[in-house]
């Protein structure tokens, strides 16, 4: 069967009442068709291609419900399922009318990028005790200017902690996640080049919701968390999506969870952090996971943060196929240098970060293809650069500082600066 055709089938199932046709059977053509269409992880062998990390905006009515429901409180369940499907279409259709390449399902079906795991798995309850990062006590005049900003938001500083053992409860809201972006991708028939979703690496979990004394070590705790998540990654590849590890834990626990510590012990936890994410994914073909590092997606000073440096020999360890890293916010600009002392693994993928993710400006493309060209000299391998942002747009329902509008016009300037690259390039 050709590629149109197979792309015909998914957009007559999506219609799914017409024939009877049921969700399993939508996810099923669809694993069917990126299994044929993908293979190995896309490169940029013909023009340099754009992504993202993962989250983005969400409807306000969308947001509040999350944030409800994670609150415990009654909520309209066919309401928020209704939006979250909602959003996902058209988080679809934006990326694919800004110009994105490779695009995700937006994370609109939960309350935050790791924190919708207290959901899915039990043993979590309580608050987490979890110190203030390094920037914000040193500045708290920094940090009344963020209380005033008046975000209502879902459980980001005061996530729940482990208490007991963690087990996960039902995949079924992981694969209805999968129903919805399966849906929304096929009313866009060969309108993008391959797909990703994201999930929680077990560090960022642990670093978050924190062990409230169940387990005996922070390294039992991430290795139980990992065992568990592993249902989840294996579920993701399986419905045929890129996995994308969220794991700010690498870069943003320096000046975290770990900012009394000595530099050896950051690296020797997070060296505990990769080893966990390898095994949790060892049925996981490694070029078929991308993996993101960042030092916290807010706008605050960041003086504290990890110099990319100290910590790129650690994650080069991980047995992944693309490596997200931050390049355009102003506190790492200049890391390129780091990665050209401290290169990636020969195989390996650079997602750069060439978009801010937490200003309102919209970077002239211009600009853009400036970094992608900065970012393909430091690999030395156009084909190895992928342009993208530096962190999500909607990281938490509620957090979000970029206008969505704004985000949009962010991405039709990212493609729009990908092709000034490419022409240079090519």
């Amino acid at each position: 069967m050709c590629d149109l055709a197979l792309y015909w089938l998914v957009g007559r199932l999506s219609a799914g009442s017409e024939f009877g046709v049921d969700s399993w059977l939508l996810g099923k053509t669809c694993r069917i068709i990126r299994k044929k269409l993908g293979g190995t992880m896309k490169r940029s062998d013909k023009r340099i291609l754009t992504t993202h990390v993962g989250s983005l905006p969400r409807n306000r009515e969308l947001s509040d419900l999350l944030i409800a429901d994670e609150a415990g409180e009654t909520i309209d369940a066919k309401r928020l399922d209704e939006l979250a499907a909602s959003g996902v279409a058209n988080c679809v259709a934006m990326e694919i009318d800004a110009g994105i390449d490779i695009i995700n399902d937006g994370e609109q079906p939960r309350v935050g990028f790791q924190t919708y795991v207290a959901q899915r798995l039990d043993g979590f309850g309580g608050v987490s005790e979890r110190e203030p990062f390094r920037d914000f006590a040193d500045h708290p005049d920094f940090g009344q200017i963020w209380a005033n900003r008046g975000m209502v938001m879902s459980k980001v500083f005061d996530a729940p902690a482990a208490d007991r053992e963690v087990r996960y409860k039902d995949l079924q809201p992981a694969r209805r996640e999968c129903d919805m972006f399966d849906t929304a991708l096929a009313a866009h028939p060969g309108a993008y080049t391959e797909t990703f979703m994201t999930a929680a690496s077990p560090g960022i979990v642990c670093t978050t919701m924190r062990n409230a004394g169940h387990y005996d070590s922070h390294e039992s705790y991430v290795r139980a968390v990992a065992r568990e998540l592993r249902q989840e990654y294996e579920l993701i590849h399986q419905r045929g999506y890129l996995l994308q590890l969220d794991c700010p834990d690498l870069a943003m626990e320096w000046h975290g969870m770990f900012q009394n510590g000595t530099l050896k012990q950051f690296q020797d936890a997070i060296a505990i952090h990769i080893d966990a994410i390898n095994e949790a994914c060892v049925n996981i073909p490694k070029d078929r996971i991308r993996l993101h590092v960042c030092w916290g997606n807010y706008d605050g000073p960041h003086d504290h943060d990890v110099p990319m440096a100290d910590i790129l020999p650690v994650i080069s360890k991980a047995n992944v196929g693309a490596f997200s890293l931050e390049f355009a916010n102003p506190r790492h600009q200049h890391e390129y240098a780091s990665l050209k002392a401290n290169p990636l693994p020969d195989d390996a993928i650079l997602l750069a970060g060439v978009i801010d993710s937490t200003v309102n400006y919209i970077e002239h493309p211009q600009v853009i293809c400036n970094r992608i060209l900065e970012a393909v000299d430091a690999v030395g391998d156009k084909e190895r650069v992928i342009a993208g942002a530096d962190c999500g747009f909607g990281t938490f329902a509620g957090w979000e500082m970029v206008a969505a509008s704004v985000v949009w016009k962010k991405f039709e300037s990212l493609a729009e600066g990908a092709r000034l690259a490419s022409a240079k390039l090519w």
